[in-house]
């Protein structure tokens, strides 16, 4: 069963990792396969956390977009290169392929036939050499053994469309060759002398003992078949390993984890109709049929603390959103169906989560209810951001309890540690909190530092708007940076050169500079957000 992926934005606050583990765990314990992931680095307060509770950072996840794993393909659809050219009709008649990969022992790919290559063997005019084993031509040509002294077979077939006389008199045999014959005992007389490789009698003939004695004595391989010569000289070189005929020992091939997208744009140029399948190591594990490629699995995703396309992983409009926990505005993510969305109006989304823990009576655990509380205090800043409701101080309160801490001093601690920028580049301090909003069709950036100590900062700040500048010229109408000071209750502001006017009108500020204190300004959500957009919208 694929599991369920429970994710929250790019730059993970302490909310969007803590959010998804507990979700993760809840679902878990009602039956659900899931797994909390993370799409972007985690942040120090977050990792403080993880390791304070003892709890493992979730895995990182690069996209969920379809790939072939995701695709429906013929598993298993391959022939091993040492079967025969029978097994291997009989094989793709089967699983009704066109074409079959061949695999050595290993299950390494070694090449690729077609049906259009069966077929120009089968007319062709080199199919009296045999290259094949006594179990192919016991299971091919329906026979019994009589005599076999060998395992491997390779030679020239010789038949007898002549009389006797003149057969011995125009063939010399040699100790290779294939003979096929009936009850013609001059010429089996003849090819036991010659030490042949092989004799197939048809028609069930036997051997006169005199001559089965000769045979036995120049250890000659002889076995029998109810076919006639002519239905012998037909289905022999089916008996043939199929890897004789291979007209393609590198084939095109799809690689498992390989995106279903590009696939789509390969095979439009390609124009094949099958793909060997195989992993990183080349080995074969089946046949993509480009008849059935439009059918696959969508990655399943539950969505905490972010509903926008900007905000979450790559190939989101790939993959099936089946809920969505977040306590943001409303964004842009769509669905085809209808889906539990849960979005409440609290100051953090683990506050949502542990309420699903109590009105599903299902036991929080101490170390999952001290990453939500962590989360809680990290996004409403201890209880002082103007985002914090009662909810998530009643809750919070509960969190604290099962997990045996005091508020004020874990708060204290935890907001130490996750405020800390010292030794942090100009790129890590941007992108610890960082997020990405589409406002009248164009993308805005806002990244929220929070700190304790302003001028572990401030010496940076000439760097920190050269970034700024730099991000607006690739991707961003307009990046902003707040600042956030705990202690003081406010935050200093930083934006991109032409992004100054957008910040003056928003907060409505004289004498604009960069670093720019603006007391009780203090969350992105309920403060800084809505300013920008109410002023873009008009």
């Amino acid at each position: 069963m694929k599991p369920i992926y429970v994710f929250g934005h790019k730059n993970p606050d302490t909310d969007s990792v803590c959010s998804a583990i507990a979700l993760a765990y809840l679902k878990e314990a009602q039956g659900i396969h899931c797994v909390p992931k993370v799409i972007g680095p985690i942040n120090r307060g977050t990792k403080w956390a993880l390791d304070y509770f003892n709890v493992p950072a979730p895995s990182y996840i690069n996209d969920v977009k379809v790939q072939i794993k995701d695709v429906k393909y013929s598993k298993k659809a391959y022939v091993n290169e040492n079967e025969s050219i029978n097994d291997a009709i009989n094989f793709m008649r089967e699983k009704d392929l066109t074409a079959v990969p061949l695999v050595n022992d290993s299950n390494i790919l070694t090449g690729y036939i077609t049906l259009k290559e069966l077929a120009k063997y089968l007319i062709g005019d080199k199919r009296d050499l045999i290259d094949t084993n006594i179990k192919h031509l016991i299971k091919t040509l329906n026979a019994k053994i009589i005599t076999n002294y060998d395992h491997e077979f390779k030679g020239q077939i010789q038949t007898c469309p002549v009389s006797s006389e003149t057969f011995i008199k125009e063939n010399t045999l040699k100790k290779d060759d294939i003979v096929v014959v009936g009850d013609r005992y001059k010429i089996l007389e003849y090819a036991i002398d010659s030490h042949v490789e092989l004799i197939i009698l048809s028609g069930n003939k036997v051997l006169p003992k005199e001559l089965l004695s000769k045979a036995i004595k120049n250890k000659v391989n002889i076995i029998t078949s109810s076919y006639t010569s002519f239905e012998l000289c037909n289905k022999l070189s089916l008996a043939n390993y199929i890897k004789t005929i291979n007209k393609t020992p590198h084939p095109k091939t799809i690689d498992i984890n390989s995106y279903y997208q590009d696939f789509l744009n390969i095979s439009k140029k390609l124009n094949y109709n099958n793909y060997p399948v195989v992993n990183k190591n080349n080995e074969c594990l089946g046949v993509l049929k480009l008849i059935d490629s439009s059918t696959y699995d969508k990655k399943k995703v539950i969505l905490v603390d972010h509903n926008n396309y900007e905000q979450s992983v790559e190939g989101l409009d790939e993959a099936e959103i089946l809920e969505v926990f977040d306590h943001h505005n409303i964004g842009n993510i769509g669905t085809t169906t209808p889906i539990y969305f849960t979005c409440r109006p609290v100051g953090c989304t683990a506050t949502i989560i542990f309420d699903r823990f109590e009105k599903d009576k299902v036991e929080c655990p101490r170390e999952i209810a001290g990453l939500l509380l962590s989360a809680v205090i990290s996004d409403t800043l201890l209880f002082t951001s103007p985002t914090t409701t009662e909810v998530d101080i009643e809750l919070a309160k509960k969190m604290a309890k099962i997990a045996k801490v005091d508020i004020n001093e874990y708060g204290i601690e935890f907001l130490k540690a996750s405020s800390s920028v010292k030794g942090l580049s100009v790129s890590e301090l941007i992108n610890q909190d960082f997020k990405s909003y589409m406002i009248n069709n164009k993308q805005y950036g806002i990244c929220q530092i929070t700190t304790m100590d302003f001028d572990e900062i401030k010496d940076t700040i000439p760097d920190i708007v050269s970034k700024l500048n730099e991000m607006s010229e690739n991707l961003y109408e307009g990046v902003l940076i707040f600042i956030t000071d705990i202690i003081k209750q406010g935050s200093y502001v930083l934006y991109n050169d032409d992004s100054k006017a957008l910040v003056e009108n928003a907060f409505e500020l004289n004498d604009l500079y960069e670093g720019l204190f603006i007391p009780e300004l203090i969350s992105r959500k309920k403060q800084m957000l809505p300013a920008i957009m109410k002023l873009l919208d008009n």
